[in-house]
């Protein structure tokens, strides 16, 4: 089993910054990407970015690139979401997520790829 535990978020104003960070203990081994989705009220969950633990293939959405940036220390097993330049529909609730070595794979941003999941942290970017 793997606990994921999300830290950071909060609120700024747009154009400001944040990051976020999750740490993963248990079975670490087993986990093949680590990713971060949001959800917004009403939305379905999304993925925003995913790096894979072996290789450091990172992933993004087309709605971050260039203003998110994951990154993922394998030593501790902990993973960072930096978001500059944020905007208002970046708002949402954040979760790490982790994909294990059994499952079906859907692609990186499909949740349902994903079998392990942290407690989420609010996200809020003010216009």
């Amino acid at each position: 089993q793997v606990q994921l535990v999300e830290s950071g978020g909060g609120s700024v104003e747009a154009g400001g910054s944040l990051r976020l960070s999750c740490a993963a203990s248990g079975a670490i081994i087993d986990i093949l990407y680590m990713g971060w989705f949001r959800q917004a009220p009403g939305k379905e969950r999304e993925g925003v970015a995913a790096v894979a633990t072996k290789g450091g293939t990172m992933y993004y959405a087309d709605s971050v690139k260039g203003r998110f940036s994951i990154s993922r220390d394998n030593g501790d097993y902990t993973m960072d979401l930096q978001m500059n330049s944020l905007k208002p529909e970046d708002t949402g609730t954040y979760y790490c997520a982790g994909v294990g070595r059994t499952g079906e794979w859907f692609g990186w941003k499909d949740a349902r790829s994903f079998g392990y999941w942290g407690q989420g942290t609010q996200v809020t970017v003010s216009s």
